[in-house]
């Protein structure tokens, strides 16, 4: 049993989860909003020993420097590195302090809102349609880039709908290549596919200038990792060219600034893609498991 956990910000576990986390510690204290500052970080986990936080703030090593009795760290978000991630791990984890995140929690909504984006824009059921005739998913050559859980079962949904599907990946996934998802590097990939679909760690960027420039015209890109996978400046000349298109979900698009926001031929879902009652659902169990393990130990 903890002393205390404090839930950091508003990390969307359902109500039951956060009740549950009274069966894990004597005090349990929870903010729905996001800190400021810095110091309201401080000011809010000073005196606990647990700390659950979400995507949105970052826990630095000076932060966990002025949390003395701090001993666990529960992100209510994927943990793909120490790179990407918005908690200081390896200083945590040099001071004993625990750290653990969740993964596949969102992926199934990401999969449904990129295929039915995409068959809007194609078909123009939407404002927007990518070519003079509307087209078919089946037969267009589409790139992905990242093929962890998310890439994974983007893959698979378009092989259903007989798409040409090919990959860039910083390790090659042989079971993949034989279900029919080719390989190829990166520049081969972007100048081979009619769509490419970015599905990557946080703040991780692939497409500068020369990228763009093998991508070239009359494509579509698809973004819904977090942060910026690409050089802004480079994103807004490729995205100003005849018949290219871009498709972003509310997570996504919070990286862009604004004058890039109001540009043409971007199309914006307000909504997280990856957000649902089964994502709640999944990330709060997802969470308490976490947290459940750490103190079986």
């Amino acid at each position: 049993m903890l002393k205390k956990i404090v839930v950091v910000d508003e990390t969307k576990m359902n109500l039951a989860a956060l009740e549950k986390l009274k069966n894990y510690a004597e005090e349990v204290e929870v903010s729905h909003d996001y800190p400021d500052s810095e110091e309201e970080i401080v000011d809010r986990i000073k005196d606990a020993e647990a700390v659950i936080v979400s995507w949105r703030t970052e826990i630095t090593s000076e932060i966990i420097n002025q949390a003395p009795n701090l001993k666990y760290i529960g992100m209510a978000c994927s943990l793909f590195d120490e790179e990407s991630a918005n908690v200081a791990v390896k200083h945590a984890n040099e001071k004993g302090i625990k750290v653990t995140g969740i993964f596949d929690y969102g992926d199934p909504g990401v999969i449904e809102y990129i295929i039915s984006s995409l068959i809007n824009l194609l078909h123009g059921f939407g404002n927007h349609q990518w070519k003079k005739m509307p087209v078919e998913l089946s037969g267009r050559k589409v790139g992905i880039i990242g093929l962890g859980t998310t890439g994974k079962l983007l893959a698979n949904a378009l092989l259903t709908l007989g798409a040409d599907v090919y990959y860039f990946s910083k390790t090659r996934k042989p079971a993949w290549e034989e279900k029919g998802v080719k390989y190829l590097a990166l520049h081969a990939l972007l100048e081979k596919s009619e769509i490419i679909s970015l599905h990557l760690p946080k703040n991780t960027t692939v497409l500068k200038e020369d990228e763009f420039k093998k991508l070239g015209f009359g494509k579509i890109l698809v973004n819904t990792s977090l942060g910026l996978p690409f050089e802004e400046d480079a994103f807004k000349n490729w995205i100003q060219e005849k018949e290219n298109y871009a498709l972003f979900d509310g997570d996504a698009k919070n990286s862009l600034s604004e004058e890039i926001q109001q540009l043409k031929n971007i199309v914006i879902q307000e909504k997280s893609a990856g957000w649902s009652q089964e994502t709640q659902m999944r990330l709060s169990k997802k969470v308490l498991d976490n947290i459940e393990n750490y103190l079986e130990k």
